[in-house]
């Protein structure tokens, strides 16, 4: 029976379902496998029932921000078991929150991820649709965080907003002072978005961890973009989030 697996056969498939993307993995108890990106929209039953049927996973753990594609999930899934992360679900870090309920379960998955990956305590800067920052605590408590506008959102507006101003395909700019419109919005979306990044660490950092140096670990779309030129943060992982629901498919038999 799949139940009576031993650990290391055990596999699984992981699926963070974002605004805008939908991340999946297949996994051991171990390590990540093969990823792959979807636009959220386009998921559908049929479409994961295939990947189901190909890769075999003993189990399904899900992470999701779009309550709608939680049906979806649940009817591709069928027999094969299924957990979708909560602050009920055992995390490897308790939660000290005034509405657990109300937590993205991306945040969580990013909290059990740092904790357990880089020791506490730690916080988690993740550039997505939005960016969040996620702290635990040197107890191994999620205490909260700070939700801010993501690069691309912001970027998105000022084109759809204005008649003259392009859409940008976000790079490192060449200098502060653009000598074009597109390299002047460059500018102010690149390093802008590095200040913002920056205050906010440090207001966290002295609210927080006044005694105590944070772990800071980047994740999400724009990390490597904002984060790999800010001293602040110690690492990039591209897939934290996915590495947290393997450990929390390991911690939740």
């Amino acid at each position: 029976m799949r139940s009576r697996l031993p650990n290391e056969q055990r596999t699984y498939l992981l699926i963070d379902i974002s605004n805008s993307f939908a991340k999946l993995a297949t996994a051991t108890t171990e390590k990540l496998g093969p990823t792959q990106r979807i636009a959220t929209p386009g998921l559908t039953t049929e479409g994961l029932r295939k990947i189901i049927q190909r890769k075999k996973p003993h189990r399904l753990v899900v992470s999701s921000v779009v309550p709608r594609q939680n049906a979806l999930i649940q009817r591709a899934a069928k027999r094969t078991p299924l957990l979708f992360v909560s602050a009920k679900c055992e995390l490897g870090v308790g939660v000290d929150y005034p509405r657990p309920a109300s937590i993205g379960a991306d945040r969580l998955a990013n909290a059990a991820a740092v904790a357990a990956l880089y020791g506490c305590p730690a916080v988690v800067v993740d550039f997505g649709t939005a960016v969040t920052f996620d702290v635990v605590s040197a107890e191994r408590c999620y205490i909260g965080g700070v939700i801010a506008p993501g690069l691309e959102a912001m970027t998105t507006y000022l084109y759809n907003r204005t008649a003259l101003l392009p859409k940008l395909n976000l790079a490192e700019p060449h200098a502060a002072v653009g000598r074009s419109t597109r390299d002047a919005m460059m500018s102010g979306a690149i390093f802008g978005y590095r200040g913002l990044v920056k205050e906010i660490l440090a207001r966290i950092s002295a609210e927080a961890f006044a005694q105590k140096k944070a772990r800071i670990v980047a994740t999400g779309g724009y990390a490597s973009l904002i984060a790999s030129r800010l001293p602040e943060i110690d690492e990039v992982r591209p897939h934290l989030t996915l590495e947290g629901l393997r450990i929390i498919g390991n911690l939740n038999r």
